[in-house]
C-alpha cells in the first residue's frame, strides 16, 4: 500500500506543479486506464488544508487504477534489449539507403564505410514513438555518424530500401576544438540542424577513441539527449513532431568519397524503453 501511495503522490505532484487543469487533461496515462476525470482549473485553487476537490478526484482515480494494475499483475514498462552481449544475429534490423556494411563484431555492431556509398543506416524493423533509448558508441575520429529516431523511408521500394529521413542525434569526435555530438539534425528533411543555431555550440563531452554512452528521451514534441551523463540538448520542435512522431531507429554509417576509408563505427548495449 505504501508503494501505491508514493506512486499516486508522484503522479499528483507532477500535475500540481503545473497548477493548470489543461496540463492534467492533456497528460497521457496508460491506455488501459480509460479516460481520466475532467478537471476544472478552479479545482486546483489552494484551499485551507490543501487543494480543491480536483486533487481528491485525481487521487482516487489514480489510486484505483494503480491498485487494479497490482491485482492484475500488469508489469511496469522496462528496457528491452535491441542489441546486447548475448545477441547472435541482426534479426529485426535492415540496411537502408546505402551499401555500407554491418556485422556483429565481438559484443558490438560494427559498421564499415564503402567507397562511393551514400549515407547508410541499419534500421529497426519496428517503429517507435515515445521512448527512452540508451546505447554506447565508438567512432573513428575521421568519420561522422549518428542515430536516427522516429525516422521514415522515402520511396521504400526503390534501390537500397529508400531514403531514411527524420531526426538524427549526432555522433562526432570532439577533436581539438570540440564538436556537435548529441545535437539533433534533420537527416534528409531539408531543414539541416533542428537544434537552433544559437545553441549549436561545440563541446568535448564525446571522448575520442573511447566508448561513449548516449541517452535519448523522445516524448511528444520534445527530444532530450545526454552523452556520458552530460545533458546536451533539450529540443522542443512541433514541426518535426507533426511529420515524424513515430518511426525507425537507425544506426548511421556516413557516406565517404571514393578515395577514403575504410572507416568504422561501433555500437553496443542498445536498449529501449517505450514510454
Amino acid at each position: 500500500m505504501k508503494s501505491l501511495t508514493l506512486l499516486c503522490l508522484s503522479y499528483l505532484g507532477l500535475i500540481l506543479l503545473t497548477s493548470t487543469a489543461e496540463a492534467f487533461n492533456k497528460k497521457k496515462f496508460p491506455a488501459h486506464w480509460g479516460d481520466p476525470p475532467k478537471i476544472q482549473t478552479r479545482d486546483f485553487r489552494p484551499l485551507p488544508g490543501g487543494y480543491g476537490n480536483g486533487s481528491s478526484t485525481l487521487v482516487k482515480w489514480i489510486s484505483k487504477n494503480l491498485e487494479q494494475d497490482k491485482i492484475k499483475g500488469i508489469p511496469k514498462k522496462s528496457f528491452i534489449t535491441l542489441f546486447g552481449p548475448d545477441t547472435k544475429n541482426l534479426d529485426g534490423w535492415s540496411i537502408k539507403s546505402g551499401y555500407a556494411s554491418y556485422k556483429i563484431h565481438g559484443n558490438s555492431i560494427l559498421g564499415t564505410t564503402a567507397k562511393g556509398s551514400g549515407n547508410t543506416f541499419l534500421c529497426t524493423d519496428k517503429s517507435y514513438s515515445d521512448f527512452e533509448l540508451e546505447f554506447e558508441v565508438k567512432c573513428n575520429n575521421k568519420l561522422n555518424s549518428g542515430v536516427q529516431i522516429r525516422s521514415q523511408l522515402k520511396n521504400p521500394s526503390s534501390k537500397y530500401g529508400g531514403r531514411v529521413n527524420g531526426p538524427q542525434v549526432e555522433i562526432e569526435a570532439s577533436g581539438q576544438n570540440g564538436a556537435e555530438a548529441g545535437y539533433v539534425y534533420g537527416e534528409a528533411t531539408g531543414r539541416g540542424w533542428l537544434t537552433p543555431k544559437e545553441r549549436l555550440k561545440p563541446h568535448k563531452h564525446f571522448k575520442d577513441g573511447e566508448w561513449n554512452k548516449y541517452r535519448i528521451i523522445a516524448k511528444g514534441n520534445r527530444i532530450q539527449t545526454w552523452i556520458n551523463g552530460n545533458k546536451i540538448e533539450d529540443l522542443t520542435d512541433e514541426a518535426i513532431y507533426k511529420t515524424h512522431s513515430t518511426g525507425l531507429i537507425g544506426l548511421q554509417v556516413h557516406g565517404i568519397g571514393t578515395n577514403a576509408g575504410p572507416l568504422t563505427v561501433q555500437w553496443r548495449n542498445i536498449k529501449i524503453k517505450e514510454l
